[in-house]
């Protein structure tokens, strides 16, 4: 049982004119830094890990790109890491945690604030990792901010005291229908690498890529979701599907980004990017509005774009 959706082109690609719906979450951003750039990616990935989607794990976290020495507060090589929460409570819980067990350890890390304090909204970051140094740490204030000097086996670990929150945008997505699985997943590919131009923004799954896409609810009460069954070309005839009759294998892109502007770019070049030979449709996953507030029309996203596209 197939649906009839209204159908745009692009690169003579279908592209199903529909939105993808996004929702607010609390949003950090670390800097964080090492003396090199193999214990920055060790310490990113170690402190970002198990971290997709906040159905299932206590935060949605991912490396938005490395960082130049001459970008860091320290003159170190670094990374620009997000975090997203569905509280700055509970994101405040999960920075605490994952900086102290995932770069703490680290060698010759050091991790700092990465947007604008608001006092009202601060996270208690530093201030609490402080208490690993067990009476022995010591504060400094630097222009108006104070950083905490944890003694660690290699020196001393240094991290900002507060972070700034603010307001992200989590669930921008879209969804690439191919006539085999090897189109599916090179067009997906081809739509992470263009994202990953993008300033602010990050893809929190494995590789930037989703195959167990998800609704939100299940048949089993204990269940939050479950597999997103119009989109499984294995059950086609036993559902109302939402896939194109050629198509054999589809995968999602789940973006989240620190505003709405920057997950309606990552979308326009990831779309871009995958409407390619081997690709039959390109959709994106909604709830009716009842999910967020955000409605990303993909209509919108068809239009040319140039480098400008890119905030710098």
């Amino acid at each position: 049982m197939a649906n009839t959706p209204n159908i745009l082109t692009l690169n003579g690609v279908e592209v199903e004119d529909t939105y993808a719906e996004a929702s607010p979450l609390a949003c950090a951003r670390v800097i964080l830094t090492a003396e090199t750039l193999s214990l920055v990616q060790s310490a990113a990935m170690a402190s970002t890990g198990h971290a997709s989607s906040v159905i299932g794990c206590d935060a949605e976290a991912g490396i938005d790109r490395l960082l130049t020495p001459a970008e860091t507060p320290d003159g170190r090589p670094g990374a620009s890491l997000l975090f997203f929460g569905f509280s700055r409570p509970a994101l405040e819980q999960s920075l605490v945690a994952r900086i102290g067990q995932g770069i703490l350890p680290c060698p010759t890390t050091s991790a700092y604030n990465g947007l604008p304090i608001d006092p009202a909204k601060c996270l208690q970051v530093g201030s609490k990792i402080r208490f690993f140094g067990d009476g022995w740490q010591i504060s400094k204030l630097l222009d108006g901010k104070r950083y905490w000097r944890v003694p660690v086996m290699d020196g001393e670990f240094v991290i900002e005291e507060i972070f700034g929150t603010g307001k992200g945008v989590a669930g921008g997505n879209l969804i690439i229908q191919g006539k085999t699985r090897a189109a599916a997943l090179e067009a997906a590919e081809a739509a992470v690498a263009a994202i990953a131009l993008v300033p602010g923004v990050i893809l929190p799954f494995a590789h930037g890529i989703v195959r167990a896409g998800s609704k939100v609810g299940s048949r089993y009460p204990k269940l939050k979701a479950s597999t997103n069954a119009q989109y499984c070309p294995s059950i086609r005839s036993q559902v109302k599907t939402e896939l194109h009759p050629q198509c054999q294998a589809s995968y999602e892109l789940v973006i989240d980004g620190l505003d709405l502007a920057s997950v309606e770019v990552s979308m326009r070049v990831g779309l871009h990017a995958a409407a390619r030979p081997g690709v039959v449709r390109i959709s994106a996953g909604n709830y009716g509005g009842k999910l967020g507030p955000f409605l990303i029309q993909l209509r919108g996203l068809i239009g040319q774009i140039g480098a400008e596209t890119i905030p710098c």
